[in-house]
């Protein structure tokens, strides 16, 4: 099969035709990462923060950072799911500090340029030092990239701390008043009162007088007048009166 050349000056065309369809979809790669990583302003030399932005935790290992006051500078590329850094970058140990899964760091810039795209990290002080790096996401030279798929890989080294106003309120909530009671059931009987303390057993004697004796069986059903004898009938028993006083009990 014979190979057909395609000369240079077509080529280039060819790249300046596509370029500019390319440059839509970086636009809007680049606004969609600005408004998820929201950027960090650090004062000019360095030292503090003027606006604070997104705060990123890192997902990956192995992300070499240099001292902000040093004049070196070693970027570091993510790839096939790994952070690597150059290796004269892993000779110097002085002042460079390399951060771990878990540790955060604000971004200070979004930049997309050599086919790829490239965040501009900042870091707090750590004993008195602040550090910063790049970190580059390459681009897939045969296919122009999408939103969905840039997004996706840098998600796959960042997460986005949640800020105090962003969680969920935790506002007091009032009480949940007392359930009804369920209608239809009866309601509980009363608690019946104690009985009362027994009294003292009525008594009758020889001797006592009619008011004595009515005081404690009261009112006769019945009275029987016989010259000096005088018989009180009750229920259950007869007391007969001698001269107003017990004679005899039947």
């Amino acid at each position: 099969m014979q190979k057909i050349k395609i000369p240079a000056a077509v080529g280039v065309l060819l790249t300046a035709i596509a370029f500019p369809a390319w440059s839509d979809d970086l636009a809007a790669i680049r606004q969609a990462l600005e408004a998820k990583y929201a950027l960090t302003t650090p004062t000019a030399d360095k030292t503090d923060i003027v606006t604070a932005g997104s705060v990123l935790v890192l997902k990956k290992s192995n992300l070499l950072t240099v001292d902000v006051t040093k004049m070196a500078f070693f970027p570091n590329t993510y790839k096939n799911g790994r952070i690597t850094s150059s290796k004269v970058a892993l000779l110097m140990k002085d002042g460079t500090r390399t951060f771990v899964s878990g540790e955060k760091l604000w971004v200070t810039g979004i930049d997309i340029k050599d086919n790829a795209v490239v965040f501009s990290l900042f870091t707090d002080a750590i004993s008195d030092v602040r550090y910063r790096t790049s970190l580059k996401f390459p681009l897939e030279k045969d296919s122009p990239p999408t939103v969905s798929g840039v997004t996706a890989v840098v998600a796959e080294v960042f997460d986005v701390q949640q800020s105090d106003a962003q969680a969920p309120a935790q506002a007091d909530q009032p009480a949940s008043p007392p359930a009804p009671p369920q209608s239809g059931a009866p309601p509980p009987p009363p608690i019946p009162p104690p009985p009362p303390p027994p009294s003292d057993p009525k008594t009758i004697a020889l001797g006592q007088t009619t008011d004595q004796v009515i005081g404690n069986f009261g009112q006769p059903d019945k009275v029987i007048k016989l010259g000096a004898k005088q018989s009180y009938i009750y229920t259950d028993m007869k007391v007969s009166f001698v001269g107003g006083k017990v004679a005899d009990v039947q």
